[in-house]
């Protein structure tokens, strides 16, 4: 018998109206629904995390305004309007209860999210989620720093996420780091809207109200938010389970795939 390697599901980029703005998203494979908000980097449609999830799942990975070729959009401007956005998003998709994924900055949106809408979301997985604020354990500002310090933020192994970081790219062009700054500045900007200068917006006093079925995953070498936050958003919502992933940091999903998408399984 001749074995045969399976090809991994394509994920497409398409684009259609929410209320609030033209939504980029971006979507693929087959099984149960999965919605990812994806953290303040971005995502795209040739993120292995996403491909490696659409294997098991339908994926639905919306870009926030300002990322990817997405336009910018001035009414979304505090926690609230985030939150409905994602809301209005994945009722425009037609998702009733999906599997809701949120990565750092996108998890904070979709803890929001499930604790605004609780009867909206039963299941739900946060990963290294932004959104409280422990005053002897201070986050760093990543918008304070240098694009050659964040690997030593985001991963178990510095050398190799700064390969990943930056796989191809030529900072020596002028147009390609011209586009690179923009493109950037377009993102921060979003992203600071609800993380700087620090990224609480009152989460913690919502937490209670969420009902769904709760994963937390977390880097267990998580220098942004570290282990205390893990152990925090852990004590704040009521069933939830904890689940450290070694040699791994921030981007855990990047480094440990496989181990994070297994995780995510236990919510199915």
């Amino acid at each position: 018998m001749t074995s045969q390697t399976m090809a991994s599901p394509t994920m497409e980029l398409r684009t259609f109206k929410a209320p609030r703005a033209d939504i980029h998203l971006i979507e693929g494979g087959s099984g149960p629904d999965l919605f990812f908000l994806h953290g303040a980097g971005g995502i795209t449609a040739d993120n292995p995390f996403l491909a490696a999830l659409a294997e098991k799942y339908h994926v639905y990975a919306p870009l926030l305004p300002g990322y990817g070729e997405s336009e910018e959009c001035e009414n979304i401007r505090i926690m609230l309007d985030f939150t409905l956005h994602a809301h209005d998003i994945m009722m425009a998709l037609g998702l009733d209860k999906p599997l809701v994924v949120g990565h750092s900055m996108g998890g904070m949106i979709a803890a929001e999210m499930a604790s605004v809408m609780p009867n909206d979301v039963d299941k739900l997985c946060l990963i290294s989620s932004a959104g409280l604020w422990l005053d002897e354990h201070p986050i760093p500002d990543v918008f304070a720093k240098m694009p050659y310090e964040l690997p030593e933020l985001m991963f178990h192994d510095p050398v190799a996420g700064g390969a990943m970081m930056t796989a191809g790219a030529d900072f020596s062009d002028p147009t390609f780091l011209q586009a690179f700054l923009v493109q950037n500045a377009r993102q921060l900007g979003m992203a600071g809207k609800i993380l700087f200068p620090i990224p609480d917006r009152g989460l913690s006093e919502r937490l209670y109200r969420l009902k769904a079925k709760t994963l937390l995953i977390w880097g267990e070498s998580d220098k942004l938010i570290g282990q205390p936050y893990a152990e925090a958003f852990n004590r704040a919502i009521p069933g939830s389970e904890l689940i450290t992933i070694p040699e791994a940091g921030h981007m855990v999903m990047v480094e440990q795939t496989a181990a994070v998408v297994e995780a995510i399984g236990k919510l199915a």
